[in-house]
């Protein structure tokens, strides 16, 4: 599919993987909205990509309907969707301090499974209303960020691998049940990235991190998720997939 005039919607759209991810589509030609719970970093990068900025709780109804309002008055139906909002805390099931406070077990839950399923069954409502375009057959794609996490997901991450297990369990069903409609439906499942999260760490913890990847040995640059998403949505054969992007990374416990 190619984007060029193309309406997008990217979440999480004002930082790391999904403003990088924002920018390669508008320097293709999309029309972009970006959606983040965070209003200036929204308004940032729409101002430098032409794009319009929506402020959105991925986890409400009404703050997700009215963006995608706001996106479609602006831009017109999207037919892509890359979703890159999410949160990471890090809580042993049982701590110094005693159990993981189930609050923020639904937090992160919310946020990065909820969250994508809200916008996914919004999304798709408005994309099925299109025509097929005549070059492919299809109607748009939908991109959801995992993590290698809901893999290997390592002490301290029961929260956030068990929500992104969840985003990859909803890849094949969401795939299968559009596939007639010419929706298609694929999972990004990055490693260690070197997003504003990572950045905030010390330089040595972010050395030690990108040389346990086996090649390259380094975190990865956001623009390599970007390029993998740009490919996704040109390459009307994928479907219905997971796919890593993490320098053969296999996290330990």
């Amino acid at each position: 599919m190619d984007v060029k005039g193309l309406a997008a919607i990217v979440t999480g759209g004002g930082s790391g993987l999904g403003e990088t991810t924002a920018r390669a589509l508008a320097a293709a030609g999309a029309k972009v909205a970006l959606f983040d719970v965070v209003a200036d970093a929204a308004e940032r990068v729409a101002k430098d990509i032409g794009g319009v900025a929506c402020v959105c709780d991925v986890t409400n109804e009404g703050s997700t309907q009215a963006a995608i309002a706001k996106a479609r008055e602006a831009n017109g139906v999207a037919r892509i969707v890359v979703q890159c909002a999410g949160i990471a805390p890090p809580a042993k099931i049982v701590g110094r301090k005693g159990p993981h406070g189930l609050d923020l077990y639904s937090k992160v839950i919310a946020v990065n499974l909820i969250g994508i399923f809200n916008v996914m069954r919004l999304a798709a409502a408005d994309i099925l209303t299109l025509e097929p375009l005549e070059a492919t057959g299809e109607r748009g794609v939908i991109i959801n960020t995992a993590s290698i996490a809901a893999l290997e997901g390592q002490v301290g991450q029961a929260a956030y691998a068990s929500s992104k297990a969840g985003v990859i369990g909803l890849t094949l069903p969401s795939a299968r049940e559009f596939a007639p409609s010419g929706l298609r439906v694929v999972c990004i499942a990055p490693g260690i990235f070197k997003t504003p999260m990572m950045a905030g760490l010390p330089e040595e913890t972010q050395k030690s991190l990108g040389a346990a990847v086996p090649f390259p040995s380094r975190l990865g640059d956001p623009k390599e998720y970007a390029k993998l998403a740009m490919h996704i949505i040109d390459n009307s054969y994928l479907n219905g997939e997971v796919i890593r992007v993490d320098g053969a990374l296999r996290m330990q416990g």
